[in-house]
């Protein structure tokens, strides 16, 4: 089905003739509130994104399996850059990842990835999870390729996906991140780029515990906000210290340093939000390859992972133990 044309057409066409727009912003006169005075999609939408996402009215439903290609591989040359309003990595050479299954009834290709942040570490996340925020939020934008590139895919509602990781401060620092750390700096300033060869794969830079995660319709969450995007929010989130964190805050857009670039959470309206519970038997085989984050979870805290993730109950404090232990790491 294709969106609204009109209203697409019109936000790529200021998007690609100012090199991503820098006619938006966060605050003042160019923040959330004002996006719909210039671009049609970001008002009034009925699947805008992001949105709280509330556990007590979820469905549980069990999805095929998602398969990733190439996220395994480390990455040949990435592009690293300041665009104004994030810090966003594309891949120049290489291979270049896909995914399908779980929600997507094709295969979608990586186009890039971007993050969002606060002014503090108390906030940051575009999604939320029972009205908690999180310090950092990775969203991966790939396109379904039977609609050839990304600029065709968003002429149609299901046009693109969003892998959207959420992080967790803790003290000891991410290795995984130690390249992205060091050339993040390089692009402090509005429009600055970097080329970083010999990237790590993006289950590395991200997690490889994907079977547990909430999906729904939504949009972008920048103008043109199209609500072409199927989401899938992770539920294992990745850890990533204050130190590093921070890094992301002296970045400058437009407007003078970038200490923040989420917007609120929109109205769900009637949509429904699913939680992929996969059973027992289907996850017992990658039971070794959880990341250390849950493992830590578990250990520190004295709780235990074991009994029937499917039962109402047990998925409910099994979601508010992952989600919420941050806050006391």
């Amino acid at each position: 089905m294709v969106t609204d044309l009109k209203t697409i057409i019109f936000g790529l066409l200021i998007t690609f003739k100012t090199g991503y727009g820098q006619d938006f912003g966060y605050d003042g006169n160019t923040g959330p509130d004002f996006w719909g005075l210039k671009y049609q999609g970001c008002n009034g939408g009925k699947l805008q994104s992001p949105i709280d996402i509330e556990l007590n009215n979820v469905t549980e439903k069990e999805f095929p399996p998602l398969v990733f290609q190439h996220f395994d591989e480390p990455l040949e040359t990435v592009k690293l850059e300041n665009n104004g309003h994030t810090a966003l990595l594309s891949i120049k050479q290489g291979k270049i990842p896909n995914v399908r299954g779980g929600p997507l009834n094709e295969t979608y290709n990586f186009s890039q990835l971007h993050f969002h942040w606060g002014r503090t570490d108390d906030e940051g996340s575009e999604n939320l999870v029972n009205n908690q925020s999180f310090p950092l939020e990775l969203h991966m934008v790939l396109y379904n390729t039977k609609y050839g590139n990304f600029s065709n895919a968003l002429y149609y509602d299901d046009g693109l996906t969003v892998l959207s990781f959420l992080y967790h401060k803790t003290i000891k620092q991410n290795q995984h991140y130690q390249k992205f750390e060091r050339e993040l700096p390089a692009v402090e300033n509005l429009n600055a780029t970097v080329d970083i060869i010999g990237f790590v794969s993006l289950d590395n830079f991200t997690t490889t515990d994907r079977n547990e995660y909430f999906t729904y319709k939504g949009s972008l969450t920048t103008p043109p906000c199209s609500e072409v995007v199927t989401w899938l929010e992770f539920i294992n989130t990745i850890p990533l210290s204050h130190e590093q964190i921070q890094e992301f805050r002296f970045l400058s857009g437009a407007r003078g340093k970038l200490n923040h670039n989420f917007r609120p959470a929109q109205a769900r309206n009637d949509r429904s939000v699913y939680m992929n519970i996969p059973t027992l038997s289907s996850t017992a085989s990658s039971s070794n390859d959880r990341s250390s984050s849950k493992l830590n979870a578990h250990s520190k805290n004295g709780r235990s992972s074991s009994g029937d993730l499917r039962s109402n109950c047990g998925v409910f404090v099994l979601l508010m133990f992952k989600y919420f232990y941050y806050i006391v790491n």
